[in-house]
């Protein structure tokens, strides 16, 4: 949402100064409106480019955050994605309906674990497993899984490697469930905190309230 607010505002302040610049340039100094729509097109990409890494550095100051950190973490997200993607091009490979349902619930995890991360790139270093090694694994053995569950052979073999495949993704879907408790934990403490806070000031104010409640109730 932050990303889709900074985009709009950054064009929103490149484009009257473009046009603007435009204008001056036609009505004021006379030039060609080819020459000045061609400068206007060159005001406005490198007006948006400042804007964007303005808006990019002040970000990272906040987060506190070096710019090579976040462009490695970006890197990872875009993986991740494309990861999730092949995840979702095998839902119509799979036969049995416990692994569409593993299916399913690996590709619900792995999308709101991305998502969390997005929003908050230092989130990377609570699950830096996930997308160095738990979401290659779900890719990776559910590939193998459809590979042999489209086998025309169904021999013990391949049914005990089938059986075993799904107890592994198993598994694994637990893994991603840790993952996103891992990702969640600091918010989840720091609500909790609040939830403290509050009821602390609340049993510290409640005395004074019943006091005064039983000031107005006393009998003139």
């Amino acid at each position: 949402m932050k990303e889709i607010q900074q985009f709009f505002t950054r064009h929103l302040i490149a484009a009257p100064i473009s046009f603007g610049s435009w204008l001056y340039f036609v009505l004021g100094a006379g030039m060609n409106i080819v020459a000045a729509s061609g400068l206007l097109i060159a005001i406005y990409l490198g007006g948006t480019f400042t804007f964007k890494q303005i808006q990019l550095s002040s970000n990272l100051k906040k987060i506190g955050m070096s710019r090579s950190e976040y462009k490695h973490i970006r890197g990872q997200i875009s993986e991740a994605k494309a990861k999730i993607r092949q995840l979702n091009g095998l839902y119509g490979q799979v036969r049995s309906v416990q692994a569409f349902r593993q299916l399913h619930e690996m590709n619900s995890l792995s999308k709101r674990i991305l998502g969390i991360v997005r929003s908050n790139p230092k989130k990377f270093y609570h699950v830096e497993k996930f997308f160095y090694a738990h979401l290659d694994s779900a890719v990776e053995l559910t590939s193998k899984y459809a590979l042999l569950v489209n086998q025309p052979l169904k021999d013990k073999d391949l049914r005990i490697a089938l059986q075993n495949t799904r107890e592994t993704l198993g598994d694994v879907n637990e893994q991603l469930e840790q993952d996103l408790r891992s990702v969640l934990a600091s918010d989840i403490e720091k609500l909790q905190m609040e939830i403290d806070f509050v009821d602390v000031t609340m049993n510290k104010n409640k005395p004074l309230l019943e006091m005064k409640g039983d000031i107005h109730n006393d009998p003139k």
